[in-house]
């Protein structure tokens, strides 16, 4: 492409054509596309700031956290799942940032969560302390400090890759701490965080060649019995597309499939990233 977009560029289902009025999709049928084109996370909507972008006070009470809203979902690289978020799967509780320091331990992975806001991902280093993609820049930061006043918990279960020892998960994050704009190979905090504890290249900005058939599915449970697909050639863009989601809420996205789809959101439909 002649203009490089280095931002993110993010087409919503309701812009996006289809032949089908009900948006339903057949083996040989027309599909639905959604591209992120040379994105990054938007650092300015993440990590402490409103959806405007404006600053918020770290010191400012507790943000408000739902469990309620949140995006429930799996990732597919071909037939291996490779990440899993729901009740049945995952422990989700969450807990003030005081509580979690007695429940983490050098080379866990925290996430921090607010609704309306990117969940924020660092990795435990030990001393109470974190390192983390922060505004364009790896920081070694207290966990308190970090969490900005939202909840937190431990994620280490999520992905299901192999773990690297603790000492190495320690030893990838305190080697990047100091790092910032070009010099960075993550589009977010979770990108990094994770990195750090799998140590795969994945997880790193072209980290994996874009040819072929799209291997990555994007499973986003809409109740018990239905769900909704994206397939992608890459596990960042799954990532970038999943946190949307959870910056957006499960309300939020519920709404805004419906209304590509013309349908109750509780169809199962199938859509192509591309």
């Amino acid at each position: 492409m002649g203009n490089q977009v280095d931002r993110l560029s993010h087409l919503s289902y309701a812009e996006v054509p289809t032949v089908d009025p009900n948006g339903l999709d057949t083996d040989d049928g027309p599909r639905i596309g959604v591209s992120y084109i040379f994105s990054s996370d938007d650092d300015e909507l993440e990590d402490g700031c409103a959806a405007d972008g404006t600053e918020k006070d770290p010191n400012e009470e507790e943000k408000h956290y739902d469990p309620r809203d949140e995006v429930e979902c799996a990732v597919y690289n071909r037939e291996e799942c490779v990440y899993e978020k729901s009740a049945k799967c995952a422990n989700l509780e969450v807990y003030s940032p005081e509580n979690l320091l007695n429940k983490c331990k050098a080379g866990d992975l925290v996430e921090f969560v607010a609704s309306g806001q990117y969940p924020h991902w660092a990795v435990c280093v030990g001393d109470f302390q974190v390192v983390h993609l922060h505004r364009a820049e790896v920081k070694n930061s207290f966990l308190t400090d970090a969490s900005q006043g939202r909840r937190c918990r431990v994620v280490n279960d999520l992905y299901k890759f192999k773990a690297l020892s603790p000492d190495m998960v320690v030893q990838n994050a305190m080697e990047q701490v100091g790092l910032k704009d070009r010099e960075l190979s993550w589009r977010n905090s979770e990108s990094f965080a994770a990195w750090c504890r799998f140590g795969r290249r994945e997880f790193k900005m072209g980290g994996e060649i874009r040819i072929g058939k799209q291997p990555y599915r994007l499973k986003i449970y809409l109740s018990d019995k239905h769900a909704h697909l994206l397939e992608f050639q890459s596990l960042e863009d799954v990532i970038m597309e999943k946190r949307r989601n959870d910056h957006l809420g499960r309300t939020a996205v519920l709404q805004e499939l419906g209304t590509h789809f013309r349908a109750s959101p509780e169809t199962v439909h199938r859509s192509i990233i591309s």
